[in-house]
Protein backbone atom coordinates (compact mmCIF):
# COMPACT_ATOMS: atom_id res chain seq x y z
CA UNK A 1 0.00 0.00 0.00
CA UNK A 2 1.21 3.66 -1.06
CA UNK A 3 1.20 6.39 1.71
CA UNK A 4 1.48 9.85 1.10
CA UNK A 5 3.81 11.51 4.28
CA UNK A 6 6.04 13.58 5.38
CA UNK A 7 9.43 12.80 5.97
CA UNK A 8 11.40 14.75 8.22
CA UNK A 9 14.71 16.30 7.90
CA UNK A 10 16.43 19.07 9.91
CA UNK A 11 17.90 19.48 13.29
CA UNK A 12 16.65 18.93 16.84
CA UNK A 13 13.92 20.73 17.65
CA UNK A 14 13.94 22.35 14.03
CA UNK A 15 12.13 20.64 12.55
CA UNK A 16 11.33 20.35 8.41
CA UNK A 17 9.75 18.05 6.35
CA UNK A 18 9.55 16.31 2.90
CA UNK A 19 5.96 15.65 1.43
CA UNK A 20 6.61 11.89 0.00
CA UNK A 21 5.08 8.91 -1.57
CA UNK A 22 6.58 5.37 -0.07
CA UNK A 23 5.94 2.03 0.32
CA UNK A 24 3.87 2.02 4.22
CA UNK A 25 6.69 -0.64 5.50
CA UNK A 26 9.38 1.42 4.47
CA UNK A 27 10.88 3.14 7.18
CA UNK A 28 10.14 6.90 7.68
CA UNK A 29 13.69 8.45 6.43
CA UNK A 30 13.06 5.64 3.62
CA UNK A 31 13.83 5.70 -0.16
CA UNK A 32 10.85 7.39 -1.53
CA UNK A 33 9.09 6.47 -5.03
CA UNK A 34 8.69 10.61 -5.41
CA UNK A 35 8.94 13.60 -3.62
CA UNK A 36 5.97 16.01 -4.09
CA UNK A 37 7.41 19.15 -2.01
CA UNK A 38 8.58 20.39 1.09
CA UNK A 39 7.21 21.90 4.70
CA UNK A 40 8.62 23.90 7.63
CA UNK A 41 5.92 24.05 10.01
CA UNK A 42 7.67 26.70 12.29
CA UNK A 43 7.64 29.29 9.43
CA UNK A 44 5.16 27.75 7.61
CA UNK A 45 6.48 27.63 4.63
CA UNK A 46 5.21 25.09 2.22
CA UNK A 47 6.67 24.07 -1.85
CA UNK A 48 3.61 21.73 -3.17
CA UNK A 49 2.80 19.85 -6.20
CA UNK A 50 -0.60 19.27 -5.36
CA UNK A 51 -1.29 17.93 -8.95
CA UNK A 52 0.76 15.21 -8.45
CA UNK A 53 -0.44 14.31 -4.96
CA UNK A 54 -3.83 13.94 -6.23
CA UNK A 55 -3.10 11.96 -9.25
CA UNK A 56 -1.28 9.56 -6.42
CA UNK A 57 -4.55 9.69 -4.24
CA UNK A 58 -6.54 9.05 -7.55
CA UNK A 59 -4.15 5.45 -8.27
CA UNK A 60 -4.94 4.65 -4.56
CA UNK A 61 -2.00 6.22 -2.13
CA UNK A 62 -3.40 7.39 1.16
CA UNK A 63 -2.15 10.50 2.47
CA UNK A 64 -1.76 10.73 6.51
CA UNK A 65 -3.69 13.13 8.53
CA UNK A 66 -1.45 16.27 8.37
CA UNK A 67 -0.60 15.69 4.48
CA UNK A 68 -4.37 15.24 4.13
CA UNK A 69 -4.77 18.73 6.02
CA UNK A 70 -1.81 20.69 3.92
CA UNK A 71 -3.50 19.38 0.45
CA UNK A 72 -6.74 20.81 1.72
CA UNK A 73 -4.93 24.16 2.71
CA UNK A 74 -2.74 24.02 -0.37
CA UNK A 75 -3.07 27.06 -2.78
CA UNK A 76 -2.99 26.28 -6.59
CA UNK A 77 0.71 27.43 -6.55
CA UNK A 78 1.74 25.04 -3.69
CA UNK A 79 1.81 27.81 -1.21
CA UNK A 80 0.03 27.44 2.25
CA UNK A 81 -2.71 29.23 2.93
CA UNK A 82 -2.51 29.40 6.64
CA UNK A 83 -5.00 31.08 8.70
CA UNK A 84 -3.75 31.43 12.78
CA UNK A 85 -6.65 30.82 15.01
CA UNK A 86 -7.71 33.83 16.65
CA UNK A 87 -8.90 31.83 19.84
CA UNK A 88 -8.32 32.44 23.26
CA UNK A 89 -7.85 29.45 25.31
CA UNK A 90 -8.80 30.47 28.90
CA UNK A 91 -8.04 29.07 32.87
CA UNK A 92 -11.21 27.50 34.68
CA UNK A 93 -11.44 30.59 36.55
CA UNK A 94 -11.15 32.87 34.10
CA UNK A 95 -13.62 30.65 31.88
CA UNK A 96 -16.17 30.18 35.17
CA UNK A 97 -16.34 34.01 35.36
CA UNK A 98 -17.20 34.56 31.92
CA UNK A 99 -19.82 32.19 32.17
CA UNK A 100 -21.15 34.10 35.23
CA UNK A 101 -20.97 37.30 33.52
CA UNK A 102 -23.02 35.49 30.01
CA UNK A 103 -25.57 34.34 32.48
CA UNK A 104 -26.12 37.29 34.69
CA UNK A 105 -26.37 39.54 31.54
CA UNK A 106 -29.16 37.30 29.82
CA UNK A 107 -30.78 37.24 32.99
CA UNK A 108 -30.81 40.53 32.93
CA UNK A 109 -31.92 40.72 29.39
CA UNK A 110 -35.04 38.49 30.17
CA UNK A 111 -36.41 40.59 33.22
CA UNK A 112 -36.19 43.97 31.06
CA UNK A 113 -37.94 41.73 28.72
CA UNK A 114 -40.36 40.78 30.91
CA UNK A 115 -40.94 44.38 32.07
CA UNK A 116 -41.01 46.02 28.78
CA UNK A 117 -44.21 43.47 28.33
CA UNK A 118 -45.54 44.17 31.26
CA UNK A 119 -45.57 47.91 30.57
CA UNK A 120 -47.01 46.91 26.90
CA UNK A 121 -49.82 44.99 28.57
CA UNK A 122 -50.76 47.43 31.20
CA UNK A 123 -52.35 50.49 29.36
CA UNK A 124 -54.64 47.85 26.99
CA UNK A 125 -56.10 46.58 30.18
CA UNK A 126 -56.68 50.10 31.33
CA UNK A 127 -57.94 50.56 27.82
CA UNK A 128 -59.93 47.88 27.74
CA UNK A 129 -61.71 48.74 31.58
CA UNK A 130 -62.48 52.22 30.86
CA UNK A 131 -64.29 51.80 27.61
CA UNK A 132 -67.07 49.64 29.08
CA UNK A 133 -67.07 52.25 31.95
CA UNK A 134 -67.89 55.35 29.82
CA UNK A 135 -70.68 53.47 27.57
Amino acid sequence: MLKIRLKRLGAKKQPSYRIIVINSTTKREGRPIQELGYYNPKSKEMKFDKAAALEWISKGAQPTERVQYLIKHCNEDGTLNYVKKETVKLSKKALAKKQAEEEAKAAAEAEAKAAAEAEAAAPAEEAATEAPAEA
